[in-house]
């Protein structure tokens, strides 16, 4: 299965008010391992950007000058992504621009949705973890994918992050790790998901060390009043 993680940068929020694209980024995945096969371009949107979105993102009108537009990669931007997966974090948002973005070539493609598979990891987050934040931010934060250089908003830096939150959410064995809260209270549950590699899920047991600290951990919530529950071995 290839699949491409994609994100996009804008000028602003609404294809309605002719924004464009601005700023697009790839990751290529095969059988759940990233490639190496990115695409990657920033893009003269022969408008203004509005404040707001620099304020996202950071790119600026100077620093587009220069760069292709839309058009000039649009053949290449259709090849690479032809047949594949695409991986999006808020979909219809994404789809719309590029939809917007073909639509506006001399000889437009039907509609993205007609010539690949699109997957919303928005509507995949909120339905694993309903009434909780699902930005890619707090996604990150879940799946301790480390996003510590993300300052701004980035088309590449973006699908880089996603595609390791995407693997970590579709993953395969979870491990729980038990740690006391600050104040020395009730205990937390940290998740970290182990994707596969090659497709099939790992299995990772609890050592001997980690089964005695479990089971002293549940002695003492048991002391403290805590309420007992049947716990398997």
């Amino acid at each position: 299965m290839r699949q491409i993680v994609l994100d996009t940068e804008t000028t602003g929020l609404e294809t309605s008010d002719d924004h464009r694209i601005i700023e697009i980024g790839c990751v290529e995945l095969k059988s759940r391992r990233a490639t190496g096969n990115t695409f990657w371009h920033y893009l003269q949107p022969d408008r203004l950007i509005d404040e707001g979105a620099i304020a996202v993102h950071g790119i600026t009108n100077e620093m587009l000058a220069e760069k292709p537009r839309f058009a000039d990669v649009a053949q290449e931007f259709i090849e690479y992504l032809r047949g594949a997966e695409l991986i999006i974090h808020n979909a219809a948002f994404d789809v719309g621009f590029l939809d917007h973005e073909f639509s506006k070539l001399p000889d437009p493609p039907p509609p993205v949705s007609e010539w690949c598979v699109i997957t919303d990891t928005l509507a995949m987050a909120r339905q694993m973890h309903p009434g909780q934040r699902n930005s890619l931010d707090a996604l990150c934060r879940r799946y301790t994918v480390d996003n510590s250089g993300r300052d701004l908003h980035g088309a590449l830096l973006d699908a880089q992050l996603l595609a390791e939150v995407y693997l970590a959410m579709t993953g395969g064995q979870q491990t729980i790790e038990l740690a006391a809260d600050d104040a020395g209270g009730v205990e937390r549950a940290v998740v970290r998901l182990f994707p596969p590699a090659d497709g099939r899920p790992r299995v990772i047991r609890a050592t001997e060390p980690e089964k005695a600290e479990h089971a002293a951990r549940i002695r003492g919530m048991v002391d403290s009043g805590a309420p007992e529950h049947a716990w398997p071995d």
